[in-house]
């Protein structure tokens, strides 16, 4: 019970006192009046903060989920519990280990880590003199893990549910409650090693879904910096003028500057440079083209950010992700908690929109469908933490990879027919033929149980031959063990294959009850196989 619901009862218990004594000692009728409005109000406070309905009201119950929310059903739960096991697959490959953390963290931990998306954050109410937020992602709770628990190094994954005040656009993924899944790397390593084995992590992850033709953007944040400083961006715009580039996939140049400009305060000339610059894309030889821009490698953090690309590149040629990934300029992601490296996975579609887009634009040769995995280079947030304990800072090195699986579900669902989906485990569903025989189903299930085989049957004394096939098909169970009484009197069962390209075995083979567990163990084996 709430902390505020039990002061307002109290508080209503004791007006309630007042009012009555009140009356026992016939004080005045204005008196009386006035502590029955303190009472009324507190009543009514009361019933708002309990979510009660008005006094003589039924409450009416809406059945939906909040806004920004879903159900799952069966079937895509069981495509869902697939996406999630393939993807933690591949990071248990790269040495990945599992934490978890809490669902809500102090506000103070969350607070100016996340730029102008601060404002998506899901504040909570003041419970025993703590303001708590419901977690942003899952960056952010790592890193305050690794300073409180004083980790030097660690190759981290977590796969858990987010929460973000935004506004939802359910079709395209867009929720308000999602999960995310991702893959860090925190610790002093050489220079771009773990972060090009983040970008093939995003690539075997993709690959293994299937999700269709995808690329890798990548950009660094020295770089993207540089280019601010030598076009002459202040200081104090920096990270907003980069939220503005970051919309260059979903904008034209036009536009992007036009927000600039208008919204943001910039001069028309600051923003024609900063054009020549993040309106360049390729692959590494977009390296050679910037080393020849004076006014950018003037910088020290412009030859800083080329070395690493130019590292970063060698390597991700070595893991055989080179094809997958694009230099891209424009990539800013908004993440005040960026230092290095940054990167987004993103779907592209190479047909008649990608033709339509090129004929427009004339050098783009792909249509960005969609954002599906990103992540970078974060240094210095370990150490933010540490030094808000007034301690020295103590800088751990990260880099990570954070993919958004409810696009991932969106597309793979989108794809799939709802007959292909099988939405329970169940291997084997046991079948009587004639007079129900309940307790001798009961008796093959338990056997099958007990060695580990999933299995069902009918829940009914005396169930009949079609619906307890029906039910096997309906459900995609592929075997099924058939008993009559002239089975359990010779001490054998049938055992049937239930897909529909096996018509061979007719009612079934016989197999010894004795044999029963061992054969459809070795038949399991005989299809993965």
């Amino acid at each position: 019970m709430s902390g505020i619901i039990e002061e307002l009862r109290n508080q209503v218990k004791e007006q309630g006192n007042i009012v009555r004594e009140l009356k026992a000692k016939q004080a005045s009728e204005e008196e009386v009046k006035v502590a029955l409005t303190l009472l009324q109000e507190l009543k009514e406070r009361l019933r708002i903060e309990t979510g009660a309905p008005p006094k003589g009201e039924t409450k009416k119950l809406t059945l939906k989920t909040p806004k920004g929310t879903r159900d799952y059903t069966a079937k895509e739960m069981s495509v869902r519990s697939q996406i999630f096991k393939k993807i933690t697959g591949v990071f248990e490959r790269h040495g990945g280990v599992t934490i978890d953390t809490p669902v809500f963290e102090l506000k103070e931990i969350l607070t100016g880590k996340y730029g102008e998306d601060s404002k998506l954050i899901y504040d909570l109410k003041d419970q025993g003199g703590e303001i708590c937020s419901l977690r942003y992602d899952l960056t952010v709770p790592f890193a305050r893990f690794v300073a409180m628990n004083n980790v030097k190094n660690i190759k981290r994954y977590q796969i858990a549910k987010v929460y973000r005040r935004d506004q939802p656009a359910m079709t395209k993924g867009r929720m308000r409650e999602f999960y995310q899944c991702d893959f860090d790397i925190a610790g002093t390593y050489d220079a771009m090693v773990p972060d090009a084995e983040c970008v093939r992590v995003a690539v075997e992850v993709l690959s293994q879904l299937d999700v269709g033709a995808f690329v890798v953007k990548v950009n660094h944040r020295k770089i993207l910096d540089a280019v601010f400083e030598a076009s002459g961006v202040p200081e104090d715009k920096v990270r907003t003028i980069s939220s503005a580039v970051d919309k260059l996939d979903k904008q034209p140049w036009a536009e992007v500057k036009r927000e600039m400009t208008e919204e943001k305060g910039l001069s028309s000339e600051v923003a024609d440079r900063i054009g020549e610059y993040v309106q360049l894309r390729g692959g590494k030889e977009l390296l050679s083209k910037l080393r020849e821009l004076a006014p950018l490698m003037q910088t020290t953090r412009a030859q800083e950010g080329v070395h690493e690309m130019e590292l970063f590149f060698e390597y991700a040629e070595i893991y055989n992700v080179l094809d997958q990934v694009v230099f891209d300029m424009s990539l800013a992601r908004g993440l005040d908690y960026y230092t290095g490296i940054i990167y987004e996975a993103v779907l592209v579609e190479e047909s008649q929109a990608a033709e339509r887009t090129q004929a427009k634009e004339g050098d783009e040769s792909q249509v960005r469908v969609g954002s599906i995995a990103a992540g970078g280079r974060y240094d210095t947030l370990v150490g933010m933490f540490s030094e808000s304990q007034g301690k020295k800072a103590t800088q751990v090195p990260c880099v990570g990879i954070s993919f958004g699986v409810e696009r991932i579900f969106s597309i793979v669902m989108s794809r799939m027919q709802a007959e292909q989906i099988k939405s329970n485990q169940t291997q084997v569903y046991v079948i009587a033929v004639g007079g129900g025989l309940l307790q001798e189903r009961m008796q093959i299930a338990t056997e099958l149980w007990d060695n580990g085989i999933a299995a069902e049957f009918m829940y009914k004394a005396k169930a009949k031959l079609p619906n307890q096939f029906k039910a096997c098909e309906d459900e995609q169970i592929p075997w099924a063990v058939i008993v009559g009484q002239s089975e359990i009197d010779e001490g054998v069962v049938l055992i049937k294959s239930m897909l529909a390209k096996d018509k061979s075995q007719g009612n079934g083979i016989p197999v010894k009850r004795a044999d029963m567990v061992a054969e459809l163990k070795q038949r399991f084996a005989n299809v993965v196989g």
